[in-house]
């Protein structure tokens, strides 16, 4: 048996540990179906100090993945972040999992009716590359929050990550309570067909379609966080200074590489100019020079790079306007640094215009009124984020009221990511269910309803033979 084992390939090895593992994992939950308080948060806490532990590994295995990321980027979006958010479920625990009374009618006294959150089993995370530290482990604390089991399926592009995630959960918990599978398309699609008790992926919208298509041969619930274009919209009587800033900090987050990050911005007419004027002053005050600069993330890999400069190309080829922002006038003919391109005149035959960006191109479209801002919008699939710049509560309330988006900063972007207190999640296209905060503990428990009688019941006056006369009354006072 182990010289078949030494002879199997990469793939093959961690299909058969994934099919081994999922069932382990099944019959452990099954031995301890409900930790308590006191259990789940002795886990959170270990997942916590591990994190604290091998920090500096993760940073520089992410830099070395992405053949720079940076360091700050890094503590900032990932660690610090998912720290907080661990902190947040510990505080909040205990609270969360109290049964909640429900209202039980006059018609069913003497009685109670409660729900109780019950974990749901061993729970599949697909993790994406753009962000692999953050989005592995808060969805994998917010399934032990809840008491779940967890197997995390890691991206083939992120190798030097995964080695080191690999290493902090294996120093935490037993492979039967979280383990970790790799692999590449073939290990990816295996995941997603398993019978988990609940799945999340996170990842594209086209990706995203098959895994819930391979969910559902099994009925397993999922939640997808997809993608999208996220749009911002400033307002005529907004700060330029100020809103370019602020989406110049949110698109160059990670060279763009961000599911929420800026796609498009819409900009009142005739302001176009002076908006791609203060966005190329406040990128050059935070990124002075690109090339060397340790501050200005790298695209991952080769083919998202030339994907990039191929859908530059090809908008500039059918009439596009290019604005290069390149502040030290530098070479970028080696390494996969790729400067910020702001893009003017989109036709809807451009790839860039209909497809999620994901790296820091950033296209420009003017409106004449709000309605037309919102109508452009509404005309394209529901975003994972919106922006609007504004200070005017009756723009705002228009704006909120009239769009649908998964999430929405106001005078700000990516910051509603941040909050461990809000849901995160998408709409349609942009994906389905929710995590962080309660949201994501409610997503990864099952809300089983409890209805409770006592020695005494009014049940049997409406048990046959029926009485005719007390049926006919209760009948009248109900239905009406």
């Amino acid at each position: 048996m182990n010289n078949m084992v030494t002879e199997l390939n990469a793939p093959d090895i961690e299909l058969q540990r994934l099919v081994r593992l999922l069932p382990r994992q099944k019959q452990a939950y099954l031995k301890n179906a409900m930790p308590t308080a006191k259990q789940r948060r002795q886990k959170l806490q270990q997942l916590k100090q591990a994190i604290v532990a091998y920090q500096q590994e993760l940073t520089q295995a992410i830099s070395e993945d992405f053949s720079n990321r940076s360091r700050h980027e890094t503590q900032i979006a990932e660690i610090m972040t998912s720290l907080e958010g661990i902190k947040y479920m510990m505080r909040h625990l205990s609270g969360w999992m109290k049964p909640s009374k429900r209202h039980i009618d006059l018609l069913f006294a003497p009685g109670s009716n409660r729900v109780e959150y019950q974990p749901l089993g061993v729970v599949g995370i697909m993790v994406p590359w753009n962000y692999p530290i953050q989005l592995a482990l808060v969805p994998l604390a917010t399934a032990l929050a809840a008491g779940n089991r967890a197997m995390l399926k890691m991206s083939e592009f992120t190798p030097a990550v995964n080695k080191v995630i690999k290493q902090l959960l294996a120093s935490v918990f037993d492979e039967d309570e979280v383990a970790v599978i790799e692999g590449e398309l073939e290990v990816s699609s295996a995941f997603s067909e398993q019978p988990w008790d609940h799945l999340i992926f996170t990842g594209s919208t086209e990706v995203g379609r098959h895994v819930m298509a391979a969910a559902a041969k099994n009925l397993v619930p999922v939640t997808l966080e997809l993608g999208g274009k996220s749009p911002v919209i400033v307002d005529d009587q907004i700060s330029l200074e100020m809103a370019a800033e602020r989406i110049c900090f949110g698109k160059s987050m990670n060279a763009g590489q961000t599911c929420v990050a800026p796609d498009y911005i819409l900009v009142p007419e005739g302001k176009e100019q002076a908006f791609i004027d203060a966005y190329q002053k406040a990128f050059a005050k935070m990124y002075p020079s690109i090339a060397d600069n340790p501050d200005y993330t790298a695209i991952i890999n080769e083919r998202q790079h030339q994907r990039l400069q191929a859908w530059r190309q090809d908008a500039a080829d059918k009439g596009a306007r290019l604005t290069e922002i390149n502040p030290a006038n530098e070479s970028f003919d080696h390494g996969r640094k790729l400067p910020p391109c702001l893009i003017e005149n989109i036709s809807d035959d451009m790839q860039v215009a209909h497809e999620e960006i994901f790296g820091p191109l950033l296209l420009i479209v003017s409106y004449r009124t709000l309605d037309d801002a919102i109508q452009y919008i509404n005309d394209r699939p529901r975003p994972l984020a919106l922006y609007l710049f504004s200070h005017d509560r009756k723009t705002e309330k228009r704006v909120l009221e009239h769009t649908h988006a998964g999430g929405v900063s106001v005078n700000d972007t990516l910051m509603h990511l941040a909050q461990d207190d809000m849901p995160f999640g998408g709409v349609g296209p942009s994906g389905m269910g929710h995590y962080h905060g309660v949201e994501g503990f409610k997503s990864l428990s099952k809300a089983k309803a409890v209805h409770r009688r006592g020695r005494i019941s009014g049940n049997s006056l409406i048990y046959p033979p029926y009485n005719k006369a007390f049926v006919e009354k209760l009948l009248k006072f109900k239905i009406r």
